[in-house]
């Protein structure tokens, strides 16, 4: 009934607002949890004054007692692109925020910036608040103004005589001269004009661009902030998953703005970038920094080259682990201690003389005997639906308008999916692609027209809204058990199911409130499994989710090492219908692989409308439409 359905409302809502809440409480708390530790730069800390790296030896960084990284080095070398990766929950985000906070020794010299959070509302337009990012230009304006006023009221003081005012006008006279240099040399009667280019390629239209920042969504004012950053061009910029509030498009910008200053526009700056988005890392990067095993290591190359790399390494290791201990069992046989003792040493002194010579691991962090490589395996698995008659699902000349909202409405809606059916949903954000997912869904009823669906069809949803309205107090397990007890499953299965999908034992029997976004996605993906789905709808899937699973991360094609990768596999496998919303290129694209029942549809201005043609079609125009524009501006120049 409408009643129930507003008392379930409510619940969700007061969900939401606690999560919320929680945030911010633990950022807040975040700000004094980390104890960090390194080698000091020299005498009173001499040599990063006016260095353009950033090197830091044997640091350490603790957060709630808890070690992060343990007596590795940093080295950040002016130039170059770095995507930082690594396992969720290991560090990243915090390495990040000490050295934009400057708790780690980074030059005076060099202005860091770190995006994370979004811009604050006010009632200044998005262009002004990017051009107001840049504090120099804003003073220089404001003294501008400053002294013309004060020029032009001049005349009409009481009790100066000329020879006061001549001094005076001639004063501020030469004052103006310097401002006008100033603002020359930094580009003052371009600066709207960038800053509009640069808003432009990250989605926003003339009109939004002069919309009041507070009108915006929490995901707007995110681009809102990144746009800032890339107009003031900081020396040592930061990224922490930037293409998550993006739509295709504007990732596809982003990647080829951040290569092309750095290729043909003679952009030196430092970029550092945490981002699960495999594309993204391929195309933006020149060195990988992986976190692993409470160290850094470097890797020269993009991302794809670091998975070589690492998989070689991965390789060696262990055959190293395995004939140290086949070594070791002939050593105690023998029974001989001193046999053993010497296996030991020598393999130790091995690896040691390997971790200096082979790889750039600039780590303090002495080198022991060999270990076996800590691989952890995760296995998305959605189970066989069973099958339905043809057509499941329907929108038949359906339009839709929300209460009381003008500005938007989707109308000529003739769509459907059936088993088997490969959807990816694509266009900017803001143009109904969640409204579409929703219709579909059946969470929204057609204003007009008509919405059919099989009544036997089971509809396995993932939105972030449903990772944030987990019951906050249930465990993982309970969780699992109450919503789903027709499924007669015990504990013990419960935690096996939440182990394939890379949630760890220990996170089992705590309160969901306490599980990061990531380990709560996992839970929704378990709870997915659980419901026996005939067709999948998932907005932003890849949003908490690694490209590396917990422990190392494998690395092997096939066996689920990858998260990513393992959502990308059980969907393929997955004999019923999937209908994805994705700024992943790489995951629509496994989606779509099979062009006999993939399909792209394009939301925009309130239609949706086939692609005719692929998913890699559709991604190339898109690239060649933000490369004709780029080339565009630059010949404007």
């Amino acid at each position: 009934s409408a009643k129930e359905q507003r008392k379930l409302n409510d619940k969700e809502r007061k969900q939401l607002e606690k999560a919320a809440a929680a945030k911010v409480a633990a950022l807040r708390d975040d700000d004094n949890v980390f104890d960090v530790a390194f080698e000091q730069q020299g005498e009173g800390g001499e040599g990063v004054l006016s260095a353009t790296d950033i090197k830091v030896h044997n640091m350490t960084i603790r957060a709630k007692g808890k070690v992060l990284l343990e007596s590795t080095t940093l080295t950040v070398a002016a130039g170059r692109r770095y995507g930082l990766v690594g396992p969720n929950g290991k560090g990243k985000s915090t390495l990040l925020r000490l050295i934009a906070r400057r708790q780690v020794p980074v030059p005076d010299n060099l202005d860091v910036l770190l995006v994370e959070q979004e811009v604050v509302g006010t009632d200044q337009s998005a262009l002004a608040s990017v051009v107001a990012a840049d504090v120099e230009l804003m003073a220089l304006r404001a003294e501008e103004a400053e002294i013309n006023s004060k020029l032009s009221d001049m005349g009409l003081e009481e009790g100066a005589g000329p020879a006061a005012n001549e001094a005076e006008d001639g004063t501020a006279a030469d004052r103006l001269n310097e401002i006008y240099e100033r603002m020359a040399e930094i580009g003052a009667a371009s600066a709207e004009a960038r800053a509009s280019k640069i808003l432009h390629g990250l989605g926003f239209t003339e009109v939004m661009q002069r919309r009041a920042t507070n009108l915006f969504s929490g995901g707007w004012r995110m681009r809102i902030s990144l746009a800032r950053a890339l107009y003031i061009q900081p020396t040592v910029l930061l990224l922490d998953e930037p293409t998550n509030h993006l739509d295709l498009r504007a990732v596809l910008w982003l990647e080829a703005y951040l290569t092309r200053h750095a290729l043909c526009c003679g952009w030196k700056k430092t970029l550092i970038v945490v981002s699960h988005d495999r594309d993204f890392l391929n195309t933006v990067t020149t060195d990988i920094i992986h976190l692993h095993d409470e160290r850094l290591h470097y890797y020269r190359g993009n991302f794809a080259q670091f998975e070589e790399m690492y998989e070689q390494r991965r390789r060696e290791v262990n055959k190293e682990f395995d004939k140290y201990q086949k070594q070791m069992k002939a050593a105690k046989r023998s029974g001989s201690k001193a046999n053993a003792d010497k296996v030991a040493k020598e393999a130790k002194s091995k690896a040691q003389r390997t971790q200096r010579g082979k790889y750039e691991d600039d780590s303090s962090k002495a080198a022991d005997a060999p270990r076996q490589w800590n691989d952890y395996t995760v296995h998305f698995e959605f189970p066989e639906p069973t099958e339905l008659t043809p057509p499941l699902l329907q929108l038949i000349d359906a339009s839709f308008k929300y209460p009381g909202r003008e500005d938007f409405g989707m109308r000529d809606l003739n769509v459907g999916i059936d088993m088997g059916s490969r959807i990816a949903i694509v266009g900017p954000n803001g143009a109904g692609k969640t409204t579409l997912m929703n219709l579909v869904a059946g969470d929204l009823q057609p204003t007009h027209g008509d919405q059919r669906r099989n009544f036997k069809l089971r509809v396995g949803r993932y939105a972030q809204h449903f990772v944030d309205a987990l019951s906050f107090d249930e465990t993982p397990v309970e969780y699992l058990l109450n919503r789903f007890p027709e499924a007669g499953l015990r504990r013990e299965d419960m935690r096996a199911r939440l182990g394939r999908f890379g949630l760890s034992g220990h996170h089992h029997l705590q309160p969901i409130c306490k599980l990061s976004g990531g380990q709560k996605a996992r839970v929704v993906f378990a709870a997915i499994s659980l419901s026996a789905p005939h067709i999948l709808l998932l907005d932003e899937p890849t949003n908490h989710l690694d490209m590396q699973a917990r422990g190392s991360g494998g690395g092997r094609k096939g066996d689920g090492g990858y998260s990513i990768d393992a959502l990308a596999e059980a969907l393929e496998a997955f004999q019923g219908g999937v209908v994805i919303i994705s700024h992943d290129a790489r995951l629509l694209q496994s989606i779509c692989d099979d062009t006999e029942r993939a399909e792209v549809w394009i939301v925009e201005d309130g239609t949706v409308e086939r692609y005719d043609g692929d998913f890699e079609e559709y991604k190339e125009e898109l690239i060649k439409e933000i490369a004709a524009d780029m080339d565009e501006d630059e010949k404007a120049k």
